[in-house]
């Protein structure tokens, strides 16, 4: 019987996790600390060893160093909680998938990224691995769930009266953020272990990674640049000023690129990237990522904001609002084999998000809080459609959707442009 935790809530990534388990021999789910990877690999695993288990001095670690064979021993699919710990693992997990040639061996948890040193092969065709996110609204039971994501690409949704959040249950749901941990608590509760999460990243994880001292003051302070410059095309030189500017922090450039390369091999930081829907040279279209933390409960956190404070600061409300959107997005997206970008083109034409499925049909997405924004976004998405329309060699978008926070119903509108809450929706 599957190690099923008591009080497991289902997660998107469920069913992701049953289907690479039943094509390659090991599956590797990778994502932030906290985000819940081992309860849900536990939902599906047979036996576990975790390498961090304190028991007999870290005798499991140990073990693993002497040997990595030793804790791949139990029924499968047999889960390896925090692999990276001991990064020979991996290499001991390909050779015996190559050598018995089964599906769904091993599982293995990972909270950071290792150096390529001390892992010899890819892992291609034989290890598949899944990003794994904080909670989206609708596993954290605050998405009703009535229009799906992938069915909206074939059909416009019905009309469908819901219940408008108001803007202070919004900004509480961006404070507390899709920590299982922090689900059913209190909001200062919850911005505590935001902090406790931030803390733990640059005074520990960030020089533990890779063994390098770094400065936890500066790093803080970068993470402060990010949250921010949350859901914006900030480039290094920008966090370098902003960081100038609000903390007295100076920096060189390579410090900034080595502190964002840490955070983003500890899953803290992730990047969305940029979308060409192939059109014609002479029109540039941007290359930058945007980026966001790994959850907008943490841009509150390093910001030091509570719901009341972002309701006070509009403008950092939205930011954070449409990370929140877009980290649902990302996951909603990744269960459908679907690709999430951003597009900004060289005259500052942009939209938000753009969901990109399998067979080439895309979507594109604006994100907005308030009810008297959609009409303003429509326009905006109508004039790209017309846009790409004009381009013999472009595809144009297949849907227009306005994600609206504050919207009491899921609607399709005469023009043709959805209109959804991110409170309604799933994949």
């Amino acid at each position: 019987m599957p190690l099923t935790e008591k009080g497991y809530l289902p997660r998107v990534i469920d069913d992701e996790l049953r289907r690479a388990l039943s094509t390659f021999g090991a599956v590797c789910v990778q994502g932030p600390r906290w985000c819940g990877k081992t309860w849900t690999s536990l939902n599906q695993a047979e036996s576990v060893t975790f390498i961090g288990d304190p028991a007999g001095s870290f005798q499991n670690r140990r073990l693993a160093e002497l040997d990595p064979t030793l804790v791949l021993f139990g029924e499968p699919p047999h889960l390896v909680d925090e692999w990276q710990e001991v990064p020979g693992i991996w290499d001991a997990v390909r050779l015996d998938v190559d050598c018995s040639r089964l599906r769904g061996r091993f599982i293995l948890t990972g909270s950071s990224t290792p150096k390529r040193r001390g892992v010899m092969h890819s892992g291609v065709g034989r290890i598949c691995t899944l990003d794994m996110r904080p909670m989206s609204l609708f596993e954290s039971g605050d998405s009703s769930g009535d229009v799906s994501l992938g069915e909206v690409f074939d059909a416009p949704p019905r009309s469908i009266p819901l219940r408008q959040p108001t803007i202070a249950e919004l900004a509480q749901l961006i404070v507390r953020g899709g920590w299982p941990e922090s689900l059913g608590r209190s909001e200062e509760e919850a911005r505590m272990l935001a902090r406790s999460y931030l803390k733990l990243t640059v005074e520990d994880d960030a020089s533990r990674i890779d063994g390098v001292r770094r400065d936890p003051q500066k790093l803080m302070a970068l993470l402060r640049s990010l949250a921010r410059n949350e859901s914006t095309l900030a480039k290094n030189s920008t966090l370098r000023k902003d960081m100038l500017k609000f903390d007295d922090e100076t920096i060189a450039p390579d410090t900034v690129a080595d502190y964002l390369l840490v955070l983003r091999r500890l899953f803290v930081v992730w990047e969305q990237p940029a979308y060409s829907p192939h059109l014609r040279s002479s029109i540039r279209v941007g290359k930058s990522p945007k980026r966001h933390l790994a959850d907008p409960s943490l841009d509150a956190a390093a910001l030091g904001v509570d719901s009341r404070g972002l309701i006070a600061d509009l403008n950092t409300f939205g930011f954070l609002f449409e990370g929140m959107c877009e980290r649902d997005l990302a996951i909603y997206a990744q269960s459908l084999d679907a690709k999430l970008y951003h597009y900004r083109d060289a005259s500052n034409r942009e939209i938000d998000a753009v969901v990109e499925l399998r067979d080439g049909r895309w979507g594109a997405f604006e994100i907005k809080v308030g009810a008297n924004q959609i009409d303003e976004a429509a326009k905006g998405l109508l004039r790209m459609k017309r846009l790409m329309e004009e381009d013999s060699t472009a595809q144009p978008p297949s849907i227009l959707v306005v994600i609206c926070g504050m919207s009491a119903a899921a609607y399709t509108r005469p023009d043709g442009v959805i209109v959804v809450p991110p409170t309604a929706l799933r994949p």
